[in-house]
């Protein structure tokens, strides 16, 4: 051990350490009053080392080989490299140029006593690595919005920029789930119809089915009005209905080619699984790599001081504004961070008493917020129940304003639980005595429930008026086939309706309240209201919250509007720009600021709520609502599910008895078995890691340690020789 560490002190400087002069280096070996053997022994690392062998076991001398700290860096780091450079590129080691050459050397040393196979594969492997990362770099130029996206980022640092790209993933998400159903929906409908392709439609007669539940007929609003054009543009009725745009345009049993039936429903049962399963794993995918960055910086309260003070500023901003924005963040920063150790004192010293008053306030406070989310739930469920038994009235009953009130009522009401519900738990959440952080997390996920719970009240009112049988008719059909003749449909312009009035109220609360807000701040400076009002902030939680609220409908409708999709990719487009616009010219951004890591796997954990929380609807109305018998592609079937059953029905016999015993009881025990074992060991590996990550981090902390007693030994060696020279 002491003779590496022995060798290291008199060589020079050694990496990380400050710079010492050529005179305090000519140190005689008199300085020193003991050998180097027991000057090495006092090192705190070696101290620590000792105290640990006389405690821990023979067995564990591999964890004392690992925190050795007079091992020698470069010797392990070699080695190390020599060993892996058959798997990993020189580029990616932090080395100077020499020694890159050098290893470079060695490997092509390495390669002449290879076969010709491992010189060919190693070459091969090169060339399709070289060939990836040229992709790559060509990738990154056709990046939608690239250079919008790094001109934010400059301005505005990291966190607002994240939002951007989080809108830019969405727009290519969505984009991706129109392309899946137009392959697999859209386009063999519309090369039979168009005679592009030498196919017709099979239609298959219901069997068993009353006259009664077949008729559907489709609302037409006729010539008399011109504003009826605008009201089915806005509503998807009249001559929208029986598009392409929603469910009840794909009454077609299968497509006929020359060779083969295309299976219609099947196909269209695999779009909504296929788009649901992209969704999930693409989320999943991404959410990782914000996760891995969290756990990192999970670290102590010091540290955290540390990456604050010292690591914490953003350097790709470069406008001056947001230069002092990012200072008084970072002072933001630090404030709430003393406030959450004042409060964790203030924990600390609570009494009895005031531990039950404090947690008896947050009861009534809680018993409040639940009150306030009930209130509006119910009024959704009016809104759409009042909106469902007039909507049938009529046009010329109703003006032009009462008609689209009417309507748009169900969207109305959401649109203001969503921006009345935020203020109150803002409100409420002052008194609840919590940290500041843990304020803002709090309210934002009673944001996220409430504006994604409103949609599900809306699916599940929906559902209940569909699934209500008052009369003989419905019990006949199993649904309300005087109401909802065709059930998908309805629902389907229902979360039309809601994605359009989504992009209206976007729109108008840009171009009708931050423009002028803006131009009165701007040119009215002088007047005391309007320096109180100020500018709108550029909210990072409320867009995103507002955009994940849209995608959870996508999600919901496409369903029931193959269509919606390519709606919501055009409408994501244009908010990128009308959020661009109003960020450069109309907002200001909000003094708290997000990291980009933590900004990325906050987006992405709200997104996947939305999706599990669209996929609870979906499943319901797929395997409990009966399909409705007079439109759409499951006509024959009872429910939208039992397709695939029918489908298996039609297999080989060999493969029915594979599928049959892959969805048994027989094979799930053991299945989940294995997997509850795989997660164990998953879970053991992580458990490993973790403590080798403590063990680096004390091996890290030792070295500090020992390069802070090296140079104190070298002051006192050189101040001893000054006297000594004096």
């Amino acid at each position: 051990m002491s003779e590496p560490s022995g060798s290291a002190l008199p060589a020079g400087r050694p990496s990380g350490q400050p710079f010492v002069h050529q005179e305090s280096l000519s140190l005689d070996s008199s300085c020193f009053s003991s050998p180097p053997v027991n000057f090495l022994q006092e090192l705190p690392s070696y101290r620590s080392i000792a105290r640990r062998r006389t405690t821990i076991l023979s067995r564990d001398k591999q964890s004392g080989t690992l925190l050795k700290p007079t091992d020698s860096y470069s010797s392990q780091l070699e080695g190390g490299m020599t060993e892996n450079l058959d798997s990993q590129s020189i580029r990616k080691y932090a080395l100077n140029i020499s020694e890159k050459r050098r290893l470079r050397d060695i490997q092509e040393t390495q390669m002449k006593y290879l076969s010709e196979w491992d010189q060919w594969k190693r070459y091969s492997s090169k060339s399709w690595k070289r060939f990836i990362e040229k992709a790559r770099e060509m990738a990154t130029h056709l990046e939608l919005w690239r250079e919008d996206i790094r001109s934010i980022e400059g301005k505005f640092g990291t966190g607002i920029q994240s939002y951007f790209s989080f809108l830019r993933f969405l727009v290519l998400l969505n984009l991706v789930i129109f392309l899946i159903i137009f392959m697999l929906v859209l386009l063999p409908v519309l090369l039979t119809r168009y005679k592009i392709t030498n196919s017709s439609f099979v239609l298959i007669p219901s069997k068993g089915v009353d006259i009664q539940c077949t008729v559907y007929p489709i609302s037409s609003s006729g010539l008399i009005y011109f504003y009826s054009y605008i009201i089915d543009l806005l509503s998807g009725t009249g001559f929208l209905e029986d598009t392409c745009l929603f469910y009840g345009h794909y009454t077609i049993d299968g497509v006929k080619f020359q060779n083969f039936i295309y299976d219609l429903p099947l196909a269209y049962l695999l779009s909504t699984v296929a788009y649901l399963a992209l969704s999930l794993l693409w989320i999943v995918k991404r959410s990782v790599e914000g996760f891995k960055i969290n756990l990192i910086r999970s670290e102590e309260h010091f540290q955290s001081y540390c990456n604050k003070i010292f690591a914490g500023w953003d350097f790709c901003i470069t406008n001056r504004s947001m230069a002092e924005l990012k200072h008084s963040s970072l002072r933001y920063e630090l404030r709430a961070d003393l406030e959450e150790e004042r409060i964790r004192q203030k924990i600390a010293e609570r009494t009895s008493e005031e531990t039950i008053r404090i947690y008896s306030l947050r009861l009534v406070l809680n018993c409040i917020v639940l009150a306030v989310l009930a209130a509006c739930f119910y009024a959704i469920y009016r809104a759409t129940i009042f909106s469902q038994e007039h909507m049938k009235k009529e046009i010329d009953k109703m003006v032009f304003g009462e008609n689209l009130l009417i309507l748009y009522l169900p969207s109305i009401v959401i649109t203001l639980a969503n921006f009345i519900t935020p203020m109150i738990f803002a409100k409420i959440i002052h008194y609840e005595d919590y940290s500041p952080g843990f304020e803002i997390r709090l309210t934002i996920l009673r944001c996220v429930f409430m504006r994604l719970a409103t949609i599900c009240v809306l699916v599940f009112t929906l559902g209940s008026k569909i699934t209500s049988c008052d009369n003989y008719s419905c019990e006949l059909c199993g649904y309300n086939q005087k109401l909802y003749p065709c059930w998908e449909t309805q629902v389907g312009q229902e979360m039309y309706k809601l994605m359009i009035f989504d992009l209206i109220i976007i729109l108008a609360v840009t171009l009708f309240v931050d423009f002028p807000r803006k131009i009165l701040v701007t040119y009215c400076s002088s007047w005391k209201l309007f320096q109180c009002w100020g500018q709108q902030e550029f909210a990072i939680p409320d867009n995103v919250l507002g955009i994940v609220y849209g995608q959870t409908i996508c999600w919901i409708g496409a369903f029931f509007s193959p269509l919606l999709p390519a709606i919501a990719t055009l409408k994501f487009i244009i908010i990128f720009y009308v959020k661009e616009m109003s960020l450069l010219y109309t907002c200001r951004p909000s003094p708290r600021q997000f990291r980009a890591s933590n900004s990325n796997f906050f987006f992405l954990l709200v997104l996947l709520i939305g999706l599990c929380l669209a996929i609870i609807p979906l499943t319901i109305s797929m395997a409990r609502i009966p399909s409705s018998k007079a439109c759409g592609p499951f006509t024959n079937f009872n429910t939208t599910w039992e397709v695939v059953p029918n489908t298996v029905g039609t297999f080989p016999s060999s493969l029915q008895s594979l599928v049959y015993g892959v969805t048994s009881e027989a094979f799930a025990v053991p299945f989940f078995m294995i997997i509850c074992l795989v997660m164990f060991y998953f879970i053991a590996l992580a458990g490993a890691h973790k403590r080798v990550v403590l063990q680096l981090r004390e091996q890290l902390s030792l070295e500090s340690r020992d390069k802070r007693y090296l140079i104190q030994k070298l002051t006192e060696a050189q101040r001893d020789m000054r006297n000594r020279l004096d």
